[in-house]
């Protein structure tokens, strides 16, 4: 049966060790029969060592397997570079073996493995120089975050707590809180002195607000208890009127607390909702107590409605006015019997009222009229203003005569025309003259 394949761990796979034959291994080495072994470099030889009570073979293997360890080595961090690895430890290591190869202590093609050291050394340096370049990014992005949490937070903090929705802002703070620790736990390190310098500024913040915050409430706290006081003194004289009879003095008094409660400062939401039930419940209970007085009343002036209404028709008889006297003499009686008739309910006054008062208006129109027309000082000022302009007409007409006489057509038109006016205004008075007659 096959073997199955290993499963993947994700990591480059180990290469295979490295094997030198013995015979390539021979043009590196020269051995002697009492197991000291000498590598050859550049024609120069080289103790590697000894390995006693064995054969020449023997020794050489031992020495070379040394090269070929190291040669694995160099083969896994090779792999590990390309494989874009983390450079860690990578240069440590590809030193020392650096350093094991330069003591000459093994048998292969050192000078060869050298290089490859040498340049697995540089490639290791362009990795450590691009992780480099990566983690300033990554903590230029962290920094620039970690700034942000901290700018936001002293922003919460700087607000005037007045104007802050508490709960939101809370629960943002508690969010920044939050982030600034995934931060702090699996970002990457900024320096202590820089994350030290943003820790102080966060926290910092973090008091502030918090400070402001337990102010903000106390201070709410004070202004509840003030304002649930103001208003539980208005609901007790609320209630105190609220078996009051004296419907217009304590329907006053009503609007004076109203207008106190209005002015007054809000408890919470909760708090204000019921004292604003029991203050509501006390006005509520005078105003129906009011309304069921009104209501009996009204009903007790619907017999006076009845007899009023019956007035008002006798009254629109009256109209319109052709005998002055006769219709004041009925407008009196009618007066009369409406004053005893007594009240009517609320909702009817201003309609009965309005009906008798138009009836009195045409009634004193028709008196005014008349008083104009019998009135001996404007019959007078008449009399006298017909025989002025009498007189005016005949000296106009003489004047007319005269400039016809001379042909004078100037003055004839002249005449004329004044002449026609005047004659139109005495036609005017003698209609007036004739009113007071």
């Amino acid at each position: 049966m096959a073997p199955r394949p290993a499963r993947s761990s994700g990591r480059p796979a180990a290469p295979p060790a490295h094997t030198t034959s013995l015979e390539e291994a021979g043009r590196f080495a020269r051995v002697e029969d009492d197991g000291h072994v000498f590598l050859l470099v550049d024609g120069e030889e080289h103790a590697v060592g000894q390995y006693p009570d064995a054969t020449r073979e023997e020794a050489l293997t031992y020495f070379v397997r040394k090269y070929d360890d190291v040669v694995s080595q160099v083969a896994l961090l090779e792999q590990r570079v390309q494989a874009k690895a983390p450079s860690s430890d990578m240069a440590k290591t590809a030193r020392h073996l650096r350093t094991q190869v330069g003591e000459r202590s093994m048998v292969g093609d050192v000078l060869a493995l050298e290089a490859r050291i040498d340049a697995l050394l540089e490639a290791v340096s362009g990795l450590e120089k691009t992780e480099r370049a990566a983690l300033d990014e990554l903590k230029a992005r962290e920094l620039a975050a970690r700034e942000a949490i901290v700018v936001e937070a002293e922003e919460l903090a700087g607000r005037d707590p007045a104007t802050v929705q508490w709960k939101a802002s809370s629960t943002r703070m508690n969010e920044l809180f939050e982030l600034w620790k995934a931060a702090q736990k699996n970002g990457p390190r900024l320096g202590r002195g820089t994350e030290d310098a943003l820790w102080k500024r966060f926290r910092s913040s973090r008091t502030v607000f918090d400070r402001h915050r337990r102010a903000y409430f106390s201070q709410l706290d004070t202004d509840n208890a003030e304002a649930k006081q103001a208003k539980e003194a208005l609901i007790k004289r609320a209630e105190q009127l609220s078996d009051s009879t004296d419907w217009g003095h304590t329907a006053a008094e009503y609007r004076r607390l109203m207008d106190e409660w209005k002015a007054s400062k809000r408890a919470s939401r909760k708090d204000d909702d019921a004292l604003w039930a029991r203050f509501r419940a006390a006005q509520d209970r005078f105003f129906e107590a009011r309304k069921a007085d009104n209501e009996a009343i009204d009903e007790e002036y619907s017999v006076n409605l009845a007899a009023k209404e019956a007035l008002l028709v006798e009254a629109q008889k009256i109209l319109p006015v052709r005998d002055l006297a006769a219709a004041k003499k009925a407008l009196q009686s009618i007066r009369e019997r409406w004053d005893e008739a007594g009240k009517v309910p609320r909702a009817d006054m201003g309609r009965i009222d309005a009906g008798l008062r138009r009836v009195e208006d045409a009634v004193k129109s028709a008196e005014d009229e008349h008083w104009q027309k019998t009135n001996p000082e404007t019959k007078a000022r008449t009399t006298s203003a017909l025989s002025q302009l009498e007189a005016t007409i005949a000296q106009l007409r003489e004047d007319l005569t005269a400039a016809e006489s001379a042909g004078d057509t100037s003055r004839i038109a002249t005449a004329k025309e004044a002449l026609a006016a005047r004659e139109q205004w005495l036609e005017m008075l003698q209609r007036s003259a004739r009113d007071f007659s």
